[in-house]
């Protein structure tokens, strides 16, 4: 069963596929969330939150800190 997301293949599969769990699969579901929240969900640590910021930053988009 493959995934359809639009989340960086370089978070991790793990991040990637915890955060589909949650329902979160596009990058404007993002869009001021904040990281501690993020972070809470197994699998999700400083590495995916970095790519996460990038993706977003690069989108004029961004996390809650």
């Amino acid at each position: 069963m493959t995934e359809e997301t639009e989340l960086p293949a370089s978070m991790g599969k793990v991040a990637r596929r915890e955060l589909a769990l949650q329902g979160l699969t596009r990058l404007e579901q993002f869009d001021g969330m904040s990281e501690s929240t993020l972070l809470a969900i197994h699998g999700v640590g400083p590495k995916a939150l970095r790519i996460l910021r990038e993706h977003l930053e690069s989108r004029g988009s961004a996390l809650r800190p």
